[in-house]
């Protein structure tokens, strides 16, 4: 008994070809919402952020084009993965010598905040410090961060300038794991970024460092040559320096360039 062939009529036909090309088109709307929008992969000092997450939304809502992306470290480990060629759009440190060392992946830096640094200590500062020379005391914990960090060198000047030894219990990659450990109360003190002591209200105390005592940190920002969405990015960094960008830094405690 023969079988029955099946044939395919040539309007059935020519809807099935149809089919896959409209798929492979993307007739979906986040396809092609994906396709207008631009990523910006942004480098930024550990310090910033709270205020970046803040700068995040103000950016996007205002380029809605534009998406961007933060990745937070220490200021030597963001130079690391800029010489190691991590792709990235642009690079904000919180020292000028970092960016400095960078010169050849990088457009001209601007600076677009400043801080200063306190000594944030255990809620109601329990060991009653009153200022750097308290750091020295045998009996107290101190972390500080590395000397090869902003905030760790930054630190070692001031306490230098002031002839105060510390033997730290830790010294840490960056000011946020500083702060981490005063607040868990894995130390009695540690010095931070006024900043990051501000973000920690209620976790931390502080101890403020007089400006004569103190050291300024000065925020760069500056595009990366090897930056895939050079005009994006640029326009991000000059962003960063306008009115509004200032604005949301000053609100966090960050002092103007």
């Amino acid at each position: 008994m023969r079988r029955r062939r099946t044939s395919v009529r040539p309007a059935a036909l020519a809807a099935l070809l149809v089919l896959p090309l409209a798929t492979a088109c993307g007739g979906g709307g986040s396809t092609n919402e994906g396709k207008d929008t631009t990523t910006l992969t942004v480098l930024a000092a550990a310090s910033l952020t709270d205020v970046f997450q803040q700068a995040k939304a103000a950016y996007e809502k205002e380029h809605p084009g534009v998406a961007v992306k933060f990745s937070f470290a220490g200021s030597q480990e963001l130079a690391a993965q800029v010489r190691q060629g991590v792709p990235a759009d642009a690079l904000v440190t919180a020292d000028t010598k970092t960016m400095d060392a960078l010169a050849k992946e990088t457009g001209e830096p601007a600076v677009i905040a400043k801080n200063r640094l306190t000594i944030a200590t255990a809620p109601g500062n329990p060991k009653h410090l009153k200022g750097l020379s308290d750091l020295a005391k045998s009996d107290l914990k101190v972390v500080l961060a590395a000397p090869e960090v902003p905030v760790g060198r930054y630190g070692k000047q001031i306490l230098d300038r002031q002839h105060v030894t510390v033997k730290p219990v830790s010294q840490e990659p960056n000011v946020r794991a500083v702060l981490s450990k005063v607040s868990l109360g894995e130390a009695d003190a540690g010095l931070v970024y006024v900043t990051d002591a501000t973000a920690a209200k209620g976790r931390v105390g502080t101890v403020a460092v007089p400006d004569a005592q103190n050291a300024v940190a000065a925020y760069p920002a500056a595009t990366l040559k090897g930056s895939r969405h050079a005009a994006e990015a640029d326009g991000f960094v000059k962003w960063l320096r306008g009115d509004e960008a200032r604005g949301l830094l000053t609100a966090a405690g960050f002092q103007r360039p």
